[in-house]
């Protein structure tokens, strides 16, 4: 992804050195683990990565230091992006997120988080939460490698404050409240599919600033974090009344659905009679 010359997005809190703070997680919306406080259920698949990013402040690298500055660009092409598409699209002002950048471990009003974690998004605070060494364990436990199979992280958390603003994120939170378990986690795939497709949508919007290879990274990355893909490597047999994030092959069908119709409206998961 070309990135040179992109300007850093300002609404990034960067707690890396200072050993993160504030109240209480809403879990792994985007990768691995669960999504709490009611709006998400899910597999924890952190045994994958235990001894990966461990569950304590660590010191910061020059890794690190570049991971910052790739998120904070990344996001500054998010905010250019959803402010456009809620423009032209919806007819609505956009507000984006705020990033939180951490090391090892911090906190949010959703709850505590550690690198094992994964990123994730806190609808309470309206904030997105990054170990910047989570790129290193998509290269190394995961197969995701490449930079936008980075920035495919970051779009998805983002995509996941999308459906906040639009209301999405309420909405079916009451669903689920309502539902038993296995509709509760089929109501919660179709979100997450949803910000996949939304994701989709983001990366067809910044089109330009892509090279040679940097599609088939994002959807090996949605490929790998599969709930099948990641059931399978956790030595488990896939059962999908469990799954709360959609399947290999899903999720990369609707990325690739977003990319390919550029629309918000063609992302309602919701409406599809099949996934």
């Amino acid at each position: 992804m070309r990135l040179r010359g992109i300007r850093e997005s300002r609404n990034v809190e960067d707690r890396r050195r200072s050993g993160g703070g504030g109240p209480g997680r809403i879990g792994g919306v985007g990768l691995l683990l669960v999504l709490a406080l009611g709006y998400f259920t899910g597999v924890d698949v952190t045994p994958l990565l235990q001894g990966a990013t461990g569950d304590a402040p660590r010191q910061t690298t020059a890794a690190d230091d570049h991971a910052a500055q790739f998120s904070a660009q990344v996001l500054a092409t998010t905010e250019q992006v959803w402010a456009q598409v809620f423009r032209d699209q919806l007819g609505r002002a956009y507000q984006p997120p705020v990033l939180v950048l951490f090391a090892g471990v911090t906190q949010s009003p959703c709850g505590g988080a550690s690198g094992a974690t994964g990123p994730f998004y806190c609808p309470a605070d309206q904030k997105a939460y990054l170990d910047t060494d989570f790129f290193a364990t998509m290269a190394r436990q995961l197969g995701a490698k490449g930079d936008f199979a980075a920035a495919y992280v970051i779009a998805h958390e983002v995509a996941h404050h999308v459906q906040n603003q639009l209301g999405i994120l309420g909405q079916v939170n009451q669903r689920r409240q309502a539902a038993g378990e296995a509709q509760a986690n089929a109501l919660t795939v179709r979100l997450e599919l949803q910000a996949d497709c939304l994701s989709g949508v983001w990366a067809r919007s910044v089109d330009g600033l892509l090279e040679p290879g940097d599609l088939e990274e994002a959807l090996n990355a949605a490929k790998q974090i599969g709930d099948d893909t990641l059931q399978k490597r956790a030595g488990r047999v896939p059962q999908p009344h469990t799954f709360t994030h959609g399947t290999s092959a899903q999720r990369m069908r609707w990325f690739s659905t977003g990319y390919d119709k550029g629309s918000v409206a063609a992302c309602d998961t919701f409406a599809a009679r099949s996934l």
